[in-house]
């Protein structure tokens, strides 16, 4: 049993691997359903969850965004199964992506493995690039373009490139960062129309439209650069208050540029998929 960890800025999923097998029987192998706590949860439940797993975990990766100190409270909880962690960073190729940053090792590994977790879920899609907004504590918007002819040694069969993507304020940071930083705006729960006409429904309405409008910016661009729309794959608990935007906006990009939109696909969990990509790989070595 390998256990899969993502440990961000506002929650921890944990996850599971049986091991070994094929890639091709991995969603077989993996949990039903990850287990996703608040940093003040962890010691109160993750030794609980631990202890009804289908078998002990004997090793684990994962992923660490949060801080040194949250790594070291969730080894501590690993110690009675001897289950080492092995946390994983930005690389300059893993699993058939090729890492377009500067300095790969600046990547967030969160980033890197939702990227390396995409790329698994969209191989039936080899001609394709794609497009990935995270909308998480921050948004993160990533492309993945393939690589047909590439003289990197790096770059292998069906390979992708991360040609590099934004990060922004998310929603809920763009939301308090309005209410601490003005004296007149409030914590806002409002709905998005196309012309709002009170604060409530400005403040929800801008935000939908900053978050819409960068991954549009961002699809134009990988459309320009790959000479063909990029597929969008989205992922992160905010993006359900700005879908509609999100979709409307989209929609009404593709039928300026001629092309039928294609459906936005959910992934809930990528950098689990990523972890468990990367852990299949090296059970398979």
């Amino acid at each position: 049993m390998i256990l899969l960890i993502d440990a961000g800025n506002t929650r921890i999923k944990f996850g599971w691997l049986q091991a070994p097998g094929p890639l091709a029987d991995a969603a077989e192998r993996r949990e039903p359903e990850p287990l996703a706590l608040a940093h003040a949860d962890l010691e109160a439940q993750l030794p609980q969850w631990l202890a009804r797993l289908p078998a002990p975990p004997r090793k684990a990766i994962g992923v660490n965004v949060a801080s040194n100190g949250m790594a070291a409270r969730i080894e501590a909880l690993l110690e009675p199964w001897t289950c080492r962690i092995d946390w994983v960073r930005g690389t300059p190729a893993a699993a058939g992506v090729i890492n377009g940053y500067r300095d790969p090792s600046q990547l967030g590994a969160d980033r890197w493995l939702a990227l390396i977790g995409l790329a698994a879920h969209a191989r039936h899609l080899p001609e394709s690039p794609l497009l990935l907004a995270s909308f998480g504590t921050a948004t993160t918007i990533d492309s993945l373009g393939p690589v047909q002819t590439c003289s990197d040694s790096r770059a292998e069969a069906g390979a992708r490139r991360f040609h590099g993507g934004l990060i922004l304020p998310g929603v809920r940071l763009m939301h308090a960062s309005l209410a601490s930083g003005t004296a007149n705006l409030p914590m806002a729960q409002g709905t998005v129309a196309h012309h709002p006409d009170h604060t409530e429904q400005a403040i929800a309405s801008g935000i939908a439209a900053a978050q819409a409008g960068a991954l549009l910016r961002q699809w134009h661009i990988v459309r320009e650069t790959c000479a063909a729309p990029p597929q969008i794959f989205v992922s992160g608990g905010a993006w359900f208050e700005i879908r509609e935007e999100v979709d409307r906006l989209f929609s009404q990009a593709c039928a300026d540029q001629g092309h039928t939109a294609s459906a936005i696909r959910w992934l809930p969990s990528l950098v689990l998929d990523g972890l468990a990509r990367l852990a299949q790989g090296s059970d398979a070595s």
